[in-house]
């Protein structure tokens, strides 16, 4: 079909919540895209932050070719492949265990399973941690604010209000919205379902003030260790410490919405690791399947326990073509050094984004980057349309703020293909 009739078509029958670029993406190579009419893009947004193996990646175009001839999905009513040992991956992910995490994802790899439970195996004192597995950010997000205010009523508190970060981002539903402090995304929905406090980030000192006026009334501190949407501003070690000892103290939980900064982006498994504080239960999404739909909610078993059956739900989640998708991606960024890859390039594009013209800040951790535009650059919504035309695939946030989500497999020579582009652009 060509160009011309999908626009058509799209214009006159998909609703029209989204402005978009004059362009249809047909066909992906690793760090490039190729538009109907044959044209090639070094791509920077990776689908913002979900294609974390860039386009046809070996490992997942196998595990999915593999896959879809046998089993697309059967409810979670019934055990299928991969499931658990996604879980049980992400809980070596989520203690930080490099080298158990690796042990794990060689072992489903192989298929030996003697191998595969000695490394699932937890060691003496390991923190075990449970996955639901949900279709995206928004219901992981929904996932984690359920599960924090059940613990909450079953074995915490009691409280069942969220203290959330002002400019923060956690999904379009109503509740995730209502958790979104962001009066611009609000304000055509209200009213918002109630629960909600704001807070703004890295102000230990109006935190306090939430914690001293309603203490136990507080469930949760919810937390992007990077808000994305609101230009890539990254949270303080001593402001994510601060929220975790102030909502432990009160007998809540400290909840790391992870859906973009998380799944090696920022040089971590997860990217409240790189603050030296652990979250109780993360959100996450985008990266974990390379661009197959899915979500997660990652808890500490001590915290997913309170959960029964029929507490909550999804048809599609975790389905058998999903997990499939996880299981490649996951076992290919534990075993690739993906992290350290991430902290390397990062900096290097970093490096190189502050010598553009007009250029005032650079922002962010590993390959999560955003930079901020003067005045004389004009809108940087106009940078992004040039740069698509100068054949450069990048994101704006705002008016004046750029946003960079390469796939995980950028090298430095892509970043200076970048860089070439938006000198030329800029």
């Amino acid at each position: 079909m060509s160009y011309e009739m999908e626009q058509a078509l799209d214009a006159a029958y998909v609703m029209p919540t989204f402005g978009r670029s004059p362009v249809e993406f047909v066909r992906g190579d690793g760090m490039h895209l190729t538009d109907s009419e044959g044209r090639v893009y070094l791509d920077f947004l990776a689908g913002i932050g979900v294609c974390s193996l860039g386009h046809g990646h070996p490992a997942l175009v196998q595990a999915l070719e593999a896959q879809v001839p046998k089993l697309l999905h059967v409810s979670n009513y019934y055990y299928v492949e991969h499931r658990g040992a996604v879980a049980a991956l992400l809980s070596k992910l989520a203690n930080n265990d490099d080298v158990g995490a690796r042990r794990l994802a060689q072992a489903i790899r192989t298929g030996d399973e003697a191998k595969l439970a000695a490394a699932a195996k937890p060691a003496a004192g390991e923190e075990v941690w449970q996955t639901f597995f949900a279709n995206s950010g928004a219901e992981a997000n929904e996932c984690s604010m359920k599960l924090a205010r059940l613990y909450a009523k079953r074995a915490g508190n009691g409280g069942n209000t969220i203290v959330c970060l002002r400019g923060g981002f956690h999904g379009r539903t109503l509740e995730t919205l209502a958790a979104t402090m962001q009066d611009r995304l609000q304000d055509s929905f209200r009213p918002l379902p109630g629960g909600f406090v704001a807070c703004t980030p890295n102000d230990v000192d109006e935190l306090r003030q939430i914690f001293d006026r309603m203490g136990g009334e507080i469930c949760a501190v919810m937390i992007e260790p990077i808000q994305g949407e609101s230009g890539v501003h990254p949270l303080d070690a001593v402001f994510v410490q601060a929220a975790a000892d102030l909502v432990h103290g009160v007998g809540g939980v400290l909840i790391s919405d992870e859906v973009q900064a998380g799944v090696f982006r920022c040089g971590a498994p997860f990217a409240i690791q790189l603050t030296g504080v652990e979250a109780d239960i993360m959100s996450l999404a985008k990266g974990i399947a390379g661009g197959v739909p899915m979500g997660a909610c990652v808890a500490r078993s001590s915290i997913a326990s309170v959960f029964r059956p029929g507490d909550h739900g999804t048809t599609f989640g975790g389905s058998c073509l999903a997990v499939a998708a996880a299981e490649a991606v996951l076992c290919e960024l534990a075993l690739g050094r993906y992290a350290e890859h991430a902290r390397e390039v990062g900096a290097y594009l970093a490096v190189r984004l502050a010598t553009l013209p007009h250029v005032t800040e650079v922002r962010g951790a590993g390959l999560m980057r955003g930079c901020d535009l003067d005045e004389e650059a004009g809108d940087a919504h106009d940078v992004v349309a040039r740069s698509l035309e100068a054949g450069a695939v990048i994101n704006a946030t705002g008016a004046h703020t750029l946003r960079f989500l390469p796939p995980l497999i950028c090298a430095n020579d892509d970043v200076d293909a970048l860089v070439g582009v938006l000198e030329r652009v800029l």
